[in-house]
């Protein structure tokens, strides 16, 4: 990795990562209209978790838009290291995605991948950014990828709270079982 990064416009750069991952979700939600009114943020943020949540949005979009700076180290152990943790995150997105939208509205999504994480889909968003960041060498989108991570751990407790409220016992029984993070179990 360089501490200056790689800075150049070009067919091979990350972009190509950022545009499936963005625009996949709403692409598949197209089928389902039903989808986009569970979604967004939840009612009775305050206005520091709201503030937090548009600041993570912020972050992945505008680490989105650098990808077009940023080119591929192809042939090389980091660009293929990089299109694993990819297909690994586009893999939990596609599948959370599918969960989401076959779970009625008055139940908690609590099958798929959402057995083995409360939040798979900030997840998949965190691996994103760790594999555009292993895939360029790029130590600023690594960085924007822990600081995302950190804000996540705040964003996902004002979800967690809307759930309880919604869901009742049946979502709290689901925290009590399931571990936040994938690979991270339950203590």
């Amino acid at each position: 990795m360089q501490f200056i990064p790689t800075f150049k416009i070009g067919v091979w750069n990350a972009w190509i990562f950022s545009v499936i991952f963005l625009l996949l979700p709403f692409i598949i939600m197209l089928f389902n209209k039903e989808t986009y009114s569970r979604g967004g943020n939840p009612p009775g943020m305050c206005s520091r978790e709201k503030a937090i949540s548009y600041i993570a949005t912020i972050l992945i979009y505008a680490a989105s838009l650098y990808t077009i700076f940023l080119p591929f180290k192809l042939g090389k152990a980091w660009f293929y290291m990089g299109l694993v943790i990819f297909l690994l995150a586009l893999f939990i997105l596609i599948t959370a995605l599918i969960n989401f939208m076959t779970t009625p509205n008055d139940e908690p999504v609590t099958k798929g991948i959402y057995h083995y994480s409360r939040h798979p889909l900030y997840f998949s968003n965190f691996l994103f950014l760790i594999a555009i960041g292993i895939a360029t060498a790029s130590w600023v989108i690594l960085l924007v990828a822990i600081i995302l991570f950190i804000l996540m751990q705040i964003d996902t407790g004002a979800e967690e709270r809307f759930c309880k409220e919604r869901y009742g016992d049946a979502y709290k029984e689901y925290i009590n079982r399931t571990p936040k993070w994938i690979g991270i179990p339950k203590l």
